[in-house]
């Protein structure tokens, strides 16, 4: 996620030479592409924590450090 992006809120995925972004609400591919495993994992972990990519999201919007969001186990 970086600041000042533009809307919808998304966050950015990167898999060995591959790259997509993903919107946060919903959760869906919004542009790129990763491969269907890679992909499905990224699904999973971003509906773990949705909750805390939207307030990641509010936070990179105020210019403001984004907190950790634990990996996929």
């Amino acid at each position: 996620m970086y600041r000042d992006e533009h809307a919808p809120p998304h966050f950015h995925v990167r898999y060995a030479e591959w790259k997509a972004s993903f919107t946060i609400a919903p959760i869906r591919v919004y542009k790129g592409r990763l491969p269907s495993r890679a992909g499905g994992l990224v699904l999973e972990w971003a509906a773990l924590h949705q909750q805390e990519l939207l307030e990641n999201w509010e936070l990179a919007q105020a210019g403001k450090a984004s907190k950790r969001v634990e990996p996929l186990d």
